[in-house]
């Protein structure tokens, strides 16, 4: 079964920025929709971004609008990035990236692969 690893997280102060990265082990990342979630401390995970199966269309949600960009490397399909701009201690919590056979959707439940998760910690 094809394994998703994040890595990228760690503890950067208010305003900074993190790339995270979601490294697929076999070539799923451009046969699947992907997506970031995240859980914050003491909440559920929560949709962050998605980009479509087929076209590379992206989603985000409103909380990530204009400040995260996700991008999917093309030409090995198997990475993921999300890059986080103008972080806030409201963006703590631990990263997932996933996959889902057939297009974003923005509950969890939808999705059938995994990563572990990377920390993400924003200092005020």
């Amino acid at each position: 079964q094809a394994q998703l690893v994040e890595s990228g997280g760690g503890l950067v102060q208010a305003g900074g920025s993190l790339r995270l990265s979601c490294t697929a082990s076999a070539r799923i990342v451009g046969n699947y929709a992907m997506a970031w979630f995240r859980r914050a401390p003491g909440k559920d995970r929560e949709f962050v971004a998605g980009v479509s199966r087929n076209n590379n269309a992206t989603s985000y949600a409103d909380s990530a609008k204009g400040r995260f960009t996700l991008s999917r490397d093309n030409t090995h399909y198997n990475t993921m990035y999300l890059q986080l701009n103008i972080l806030t201690p409201g963006d703590t919590g631990d990263y997932y990236c996933g996959g889902n056979r057939y297009e974003v959707k923005p509950a969890p439940a939808r999705y059938s692969r995994w990563g572990p998760g990377t920390q993400v910690t924003i200092a005020s």
